[in-house]
């Protein structure tokens, strides 16, 4: 650019000192040999098409031209058809739902009356309610042996229940209450002529229901009252006794591996009285009992172990100061292995404990009574050896033996210096025991369980701890359904005694048979018999077994 430049320039500079006229006479005209070039060339410093803007060009929208359809209205004959072209439709199978209601009333003779009825709400996919109703008892004479007057024994026992059930995303939410009426009368002769048994409990639980969770948990709490109308005392002959009972429950578990977790277990009971004492020279009203229970588990390969412990502790009060009374160490050992698929070898060591509240003790004698409470039944240890397995389809059995200890067992007795009936005893005891079972079933038409237990009982204090504790224990049942309709139990309940000499009693010696019948999709026929071999034998302490009874009624599904 500078060569091409400067020459114009210098040029330039030159023809401005001239006229332009006299500069164009003064050139000399161009000759072959001499020629005059005059370049000019403007300068600019722009970007040409710069400023052009990019546009896209039209785009036309494509057009259809529209066709007639044509069809072929050739008949083809069906074999021409591909196969499997046109597939059937079946609808899908589902099981019948089973129905939310059920109700039964039957009746026989001594009056026996057997009422029940029960029904499921579903309130929603995540809400449950459930109620349920029953009643049942006896009204007839009861053979008190020979030379002694007939009994003319009535025993009528209710129950209520509601219980609601809440599913939540992660857990669920249990929330029931109970309540419980018992009338009966007590033999001739006693002090008092009737008794009568009133109980109510709420329940609060929840636990938790995902499994991807590292910590399982469930806890509850139970506010539970009972009360006994008739019950001797040390300062009143007859009083009305009653319990408050605050039973609290919660375990955790987290696992700690694939194979292995841990877990800790915490029960708690507070029994609060009104009108009984721990003992002839305490005026204690209430006491507490707390459970811990550590533990750890592993499963793999066909083992599965649990090694634990359970701690327990009693604690009293007594003229208002707090005071250990009670320390229990129990084990809590389980050793299971699986092998050949069907075959399941266990040992276990395990300690267990049974609150003597007033529910336990109407269970073991309702016509027992104590003037105090009765301290917890501990199981210092149970150990056992046993063998489970399935050596065909439809056959199960069980064999097992062991040993077991006791602290402060309960048990029912005569008291010569009382007008009751019977009394309320503990005492420490030992039994050892070895048993068989086994169950066998064929495609829902025959089914069949035998159950057969030895025990040994040792008791050195008192031979009346020994007087109902089973020596030999015989269950047979058979279920047969010859048709769709008709279903027939028959079984055999057969206990002999551990007493001796004048503790000896009868064996229990009880031959039962029963049918239902299906009338039709809802709506059933009911029937049993019971001691059809009318067999004396005590059912609890002086108090026997009704002879050959009979009941029969109608059951409904709705």
């Amino acid at each position: 650019m500078k060569k091409n430049i400067l020459p114009i320039l210098y040029g330039g500079m030159a023809l401005m000192a001239f006229p332009l006229s006299l500069q164009a006479q003064e050139l000399a005209k161009d000759t072959t040999l001499t020629r005059t070039v005059v370049v000019e060339q403007e300068y600019d410093p722009n970007i040409r098409d710069a400023a052009k803007v990019n546009v896209l060009p039209r785009i036309e929208e494509p057009t259809v031209s529209k066709k007639a359809v044509e069809y072929n209205e050739t008949l083809q004959p069906a074999s021409r058809l591909p196969i499997g072209t046109m597939r059937p439709y079946v609808i899908r199978e589902k099981q019948d739902k089973t129905k939310a209601g059920y109700a039964r009333l039957g009746y026989g003779i001594y009056n026996n009356l057997d009422a029940r009825a029960n029904y499921l709400f579903t309130l929603s996919p995540k809400d449950r309610l459930n109620v349920t109703f029953a009643m049942d008892g006896r009204n007839g004479d009861l053979d008190m042996g020979e030379g002694v007057e007939d009994w003319k024994s009535r025993y009528y026992r209710t129950q209520a229940r509601v219980d609601y059930l809440h599913n939540f995303r992660t857990l669920n939410l249990n929330v029931a209450g109970n309540f419980g009426l018992h009338n009966f009368n007590l033999q001739p002769g006693m002090t008092a002529n009737k008794q009568k048994f009133t109980s109510g409990d709420v329940h609060v639980g929840v636990a938790s229901t995902d499994k991807n969770l590292p910590v399982q948990f469930k806890a509850e709490t139970n506010l539970m009252f009972y009360q006994r109308q008739n019950g001797f005392t040390y300062d009143k002959p007859l009083k009305d006794i009653g319990e408050t009972l605050l039973r609290t429950k919660a375990n955790v578990q987290g696992s700690i591996s694939e194979k292995s977790s841990i877990g800790l277990g915490f029960d708690m009971d507070n029994f609060f009285y009104d009108g009984l004492a721990y003992s002839s020279n305490d005026n204690s009203q209430s006491y507490s009992e707390i459970r811990l229970s550590p533990h750890y588990l592993y499963q793999h390969n066909g083992w599965d172990i649990r090694l634990g412990a359970h701690l327990d502790v009693l604690l009293g009060v007594r003229s208002g100061d707090w005071l250990v009374d009670h320390l229990l160490l129990s084990p809590d050992i389980k050793v299971q292995y699986t092998f050949a698929d069907k075959y399941r070898a266990y040992l276990q060591i395990t300690g267990d404990k049974q609150a003597n509240d007033f529910r336990r003790l109407e269970r073991t004698d309702p016509y027992a009574n104590s003037p105090y409470f009765m301290t917890s039944t501990y199981e210092f240890f149970n150990a056992a050896l046993g063998i489970k397995g399935s050596p065909v389809s439809g056959l199960w059995f069980h064999a097992f033996g062991g040993v077991q200890s006791l602290l402060n067992d309960l048990y029912s007795g005569d008291y010569a210096s009382s007008a009751w009936s019977d009394w309320f005893y503990q005492d420490d005891i030992y039994n050892s025991y070895v048993g068989v079972e086994a169950n066998y079933s064929y495609r829902d038409i025959v089914g069949f369980s035998a159950k057969g237990i030895f025990h040994h009982w040792e008791d050195d204090a008192s031979q009346a701890h020994l007087y109902l504790k089973p020596a030999f224990e015989l269950y047979l049942n058979l279920d047969v359904r010859p048709i769709e309709a008709l279903t027939i139990n028959l079984g055999h309940e057969f206990i002999s005694r551990e007493g001796e000499n004048s503790w000896k009693t009868e064996s229990v010696n009880n031959l039962y048979i029963g049918a239902t019948y299906k009338l039709s999709d809802g709506i059933s026929v009911y029937a049993q018999a019971e001691n059809l071999l009318n067999k004396h034998y005590l059912v609890y302490y002086g108090c026997p077994a009704q002879s050959i009874r009979f009941l029969g009624g109608v059951s409904f599904r709705f």
